[in-house]
């Protein structure tokens, strides 16, 4: 397989032998590694290691997108058009919000034990885990098309939250484990990406495959034929997963992540390394500030239905097209944030200014929801949100994933990533349930500046966090040790060679 060097190309084994691996070491830009024949010199407590970086990594992360994108697609699939299943299932509009909210209630407590088999066995079990769970809840909603059998739907989404669990922390651990130092940011938004493009596509289709009629046989007919596109799309998924996803990489892709291998397991402690986190001051602002953000986005997006309906009853496509417009232009707002992590690493200063915008995006749909013209506010929505950081919290996503592993380094990207979403999930059910109160009783007006006031907290405690940027510090010492290193070998080859030639130029003449 060919394979991507940092500092050229070159066509290597994915599977070098042993000499290879002496001989042919890829060099990541900002990155450590030793040269042909070098042998490393201690600097400190560590000698640089061989790096690598494989193309297959792009396969991994897009593998993970793609099934990501199938669960977080199903978390929004019932609150998009609740009016319709409130109908079909003969159930109250409360009842039909806790579908979404049952994937922020099953994170809470799941999320300890599956970040401690993350640690034990690794990413590819916790992929066939997740997948197998995703695709056994789409078959059981299959089955739930019926308007008694609303248990059974409900078991369905249940199963599909579990598999959230194992896949929501993902993004940042893959692109550690994966990618280079230059593209970590990068490879973290990709993950991110197909969650955030599920949540898109959950928006829009299923207003448009299950259309609000009266009759309840060509109501189950709509709603089966949406189940049925899900679950062949999960099982697909399933089998690839099976088929494709590895482990790791043979060699690491960078210094740190070198480093972080190098520790054995039996000196790893869980429980030590979640009290090291609850102990780092600028970890913990950075938990709740990320809680109120995406906490802010789980309420919206569950309650948006409600929300346009109340303005512009029999609206549900267009309050897809609306929800639609707000995740795209969070998907590429993350995008961006990503790359631009990658060239700058100014991660606080990114964080926090893509936090304020957040706070102007959510003002200015509060503000445009009620104008009363539900065409205005969509046109309104696709203008402003390019401006405003490509509208709302969804570009929030890779950013707090990679300062949490810059704060938190060495310690595991899985448990730091599962701290940051279980906040998400607290704020999120709260911000619910206390949101939907608010709208039921005073108007959306009051819902929505209930959200501003607490993303106004959320950004003055961002300003507050200290940016220790940890796995940089230990990227660019590995770099500092190499730029040291490499001088002294060349001094040592030059002054061998030359003073072979000088000994074979004094050499005496050899007999007749």
């Amino acid at each position: 397989m060919e394979e991507k060097q940092a500092l050229g190309e070159t066509k290597l084994n994915e599977e070098p032998g042993k000499e290879e691996l002496e001989n042919h070491v890829g060099l990541e830009a900002g990155d450590a590694g030793t040269l042909p024949g070098e042998q490393p010199l201690e600097v400190g407590h560590e000698a640089p290691q061989p790096t690598r970086l494989y193309k297959r990594r792009w396969l991994i992360v897009f593998l993970f997108s793609s099934y990501s994108l199938c669960n977080s697609y199903q978390w929004i699939q019932y609150g998009i058009i609740s009016n319709i299943f409130t109908k079909f299932y003969n159930v109250d509009a409360f009842t039909i919000d806790w579908m979404s909210m049952i994937y922020m209630l099953t994170y809470i407590p799941f999320i300890f034990p599956v970040t401690w088999l993350l640690d034990r066995k690794g990413l590819r079990v916790i992929a066939l885990v997740a997948t197998a769970l995703n695709c056994a809840g789409t078959w059981i909603k299959v089955a739930s098309v019926r308007p008694n059998l609303f248990p059974v739907t409900f078991l369905g989404q249940f199963c599909c939250s579990f598999a959230q669990v194992f896949i929501l922390g993902m993004p940042s651990r893959i692109a550690s484990v994966w990618f280079g130092s230059g593209e970590v940011s990068t490879a973290c938004s990709v993950g991110v990406f197909g969650n955030q493009l599920g949540i898109a596509i959950g928006f829009l289709v299923p207003p448009i495959l299950v259309p609000n009629v009266d009759d309840l046989d060509e109501l189950a007919h709509h709603i089966s034929i949406m189940f049925y596109i899900t679950a062949g799309v999960a099982t697909f998924l399933f089998i690839l997963v099976v088929i494709v996803f590895q482990e790791r990489p043979k060699l690491p892709p960078t210094q740190a992540q070198a480093t972080a291998r190098s520790i054995p397991p039996e000196q790893y402690s869980y429980t030590a390394s979640i009290l090291r986190l609850l102990r780092n001051k600028a970890f913990i602002l950075l938990i709740i500030s990320y809680g109120l953000n995406v906490g802010c986005f789980y309420a919206v997006g569950t309650l948006l239905n409600r929300m346009v309906l109340s303005h512009y009853p029999g609206e549900e496509v267009n309050a897809g097209r609306i929800g639609l417009t707000i995740v795209i232009a969070g998907m590429v707002g993350s995008l961006i944030c990503g790359m631009w992590l990658d060239r700058t690493k100014t991660y606080k200063q990114t964080t926090l200014s893509v936090y304020l915008m957040s706070l102007v995006g959510m003002i200015v749909f509060a503000a445009t929801l009620s104008l009363g013209h539900l065409w205005l506010v969509s046109d309104l929505l696709m203008a402003v949100c390019p401006h405003v950081s490509r509208f709302f919290m969804t570009g929030y996503l890779p950013l707090g994933f990679e300062f949490a592993v810059e704060l938190t380094y060495p310690e595991s990207e899985g448990t730091s990533s599962g701290l940051l979403n279980c906040s998400a999930q607290v704020f999120g059910i709260i911000f619910t349930i206390c949101q939907g109160k608010i709208i039921d009783n005073f108007g959306t007006l009051e819902g929505n500046i209930f959200l501003c006031v607490f993303l106004l907290i959320g950004s003055i405690m961002t300003a507050f966090i200290k940016s220790d940027l940890r796995r940089q510090n230990a990227n660019q010492q590995a770099k500092a040790a190499v730029s040291v290193e490499k001088p002294m070998w060349l001094f040592l080859f030059l002054s061998l060679n030359v003073g072979a030639r000088i000994k074979v130029s004094f050499a005496p003449p050899a007999a007749p």
